[in-house]
């Protein structure tokens, strides 16, 4: 033995400590000396005298020597197939005094290889849930934790406990571990979120999904994770009748996706309701070469697009079995049916659209006509776009008329422009305000890099 006071561990505390004596000479001579006693069956013996070396070199702050100790005994009773002394010597060694933190990382490490390696399940999740206990809270075996957690709940899934693994898997805080690679760590939060979704738990889902940075998601490599990202928000979002989003995440599979994703991409971008950022997808969609692979979803997106009023009955005769066969209009299925009623409405919003766009008054009478709704349908679906600012309109009831162009004097017309300016000024200024501060933060990095 030789004294050293250079090279130490740190203890249960954190506590850096050096170490005072070098027991690495001993363990060479004497650890496979004591693994031969145990091949023998002289277990116990071998094991007093591993755990009585463990407190000198653990006092002496050894943490190599210690590291190789505490393997030790736990590959003993591995090798000696003794389930339960294994478990119980897991707990005992790594709640010794002072003890160090290293050595309690390789015993784990070491343990982590006998998870697949035991002889029935019960056994299997006895070992688990003993690691687990060990590491509960420590961040230097936080990855094993999170592996150990993943296998668990893996194993109350294929049980059929689906709510119980997610219970289980909803524990990690993955994305909080320095120490886990990245690819891990996203592979992990995919598992949470499928998971709760399996659960129908579509809010968790939903927090859990923002974790995840798709900016990760360009690196080549990925594309299997990202396929699996995605196919998991239109899941979500499909739930939540997001239908812009939903869209968005079809388009962001890409040719990976398929035609599947074209098709995807096409219903539910005319299945939201219209706003500026939806019109200018329309249009960007309709450009896409891949879509003239598929004529009759082009000729469909180019329907909401033209200056044109729909006729519903005809788009019916037209789409409604090519709709129908996807899994988004199931007619059996609520969501498919209600699906179909938006698309209706999605109709009848782009029909008026159109006539305020042609008509500065029409009678209500023959504007349901044109759009194939009662007169009490017609009203309720103008204010829908009044409320929403699609259209702008007035309806004088006793007469019957809606009025499309609103007259305003040369007073209102200049109030208008004065107070759109000034949002575009208070914009401007605003941009200036973020790019100064980023070139500042930018000035200030730079400056302490140096």
């Amino acid at each position: 033995m030789t004294t050293n006071g250079d090279i130490g561990g740190l203890d249960a505390s954190g506590k850096i400590i050096k170490m005072e004596v070098d027991y690495s000479a001993t363990c060479d001579e004497k650890l496979p000396l004591w693994k031969s006693w145990a091949a023998q069956g002289k277990i116990q013996e071998a094991i007093d005298q591993l755990l009585a070396l463990e407190k000198q070199t653990r006092t002496g702050a050894d943490m190599v020597s210690t590291s190789r100790i505490l393997v030790t005994v736990v590959q003993i009773y591995f090798e000696a197939k003794n389930w339960s002394a294994l478990n119980d010597h897991i707990v005992v060694l790594s709640k010794r005094r002072s003890q160090l933190k290293q050595a309690v990382v390789k015993m784990v490490q070491e343990c982590y290889t006998y998870v697949d390696k035991t002889p029935d399940k019960e056994t299997k999740i006895k070992l688990i849930e003993t690691l687990r206990t060990i590491t509960e809270g420590k961040i230097y075996v936080e990855v094993e934790r999170a592996r150990l957690t993943h296998i668990l709940a893996k194993i109350r899934e294929e049980e059929g406990n689906v709510a119980e693994a997610a219970k289980i898997i909803q524990e990690l805080q993955v994305e909080t571990y320095g120490s886990m690679d990245k690819r891990e760590k996203v592979e992990l939060i995919l598992e949470q979120m499928r998971l709760c979704l399996a659960i129908k738990d579509y809010v968790r889902t939903q927090i859990i999904s923002k974790k995840i940075n798709t900016k990760f998601f360009e690196d080549e490599n990925t594309q299997e994770l990202k396929e699996k990202f995605y196919r998991l928000m239109i899941a979500v979002d499909q739930h939540n009748g997001q239908y812009l989003s939903v869209c968005r995440h079809f388009r962001a599979l890409g040719t990976a996706g398929g035609p599947e994703a074209l098709i995807g991409s096409v219903v539910f971008l005319i299945l939201a309701p219209y706003d500026n950022e939806q019109a200018d997808l329309t249009h960007r969609v309709n450009e896409d070469k891949e879509l003239d692979k598929l004529p009759d979803y082009k000729e469909l997106l180019r329907l909401f697009i033209n200056p044109e009023i729909i006729r519903w009955n005809t788009l019916c005769s037209s789409y409604e079995k090519m709709l129908r066969a996807t899994p988004y209009f199931d007619a059996s299925d609520d969501k498919g049916q209600e699906r179909w009623n938006d698309l209706k409405n999605r109709v009848v919003e782009h029909n008026i659209r159109i006539m305020s766009m042609y008509y500065t008054r029409i009678t209500l009478k023959r504007m349901s006509e044109l759009l194939g709704l009662s007169e009490t349908e017609t009203e309720e679906a103008l204010s829908q776009l009044v409320v929403s600012a699609v259209v702008k309109a007035k309806i004088d009831r006793p007469a019957g008329v809606v009025h499309f162009s609103l007259n305003m004097d040369a007073s209102d017309r200049l109030n208008e422009w004065s107070n759109n300016l000034n949002t575009l000024m208070q914009l401007v200024n605003k941009t200036t305000h973020l790019i100064n501060k980023e070139e500042c933060v930018h000035k200030h990095l730079l400056a302490t890099a140096e």
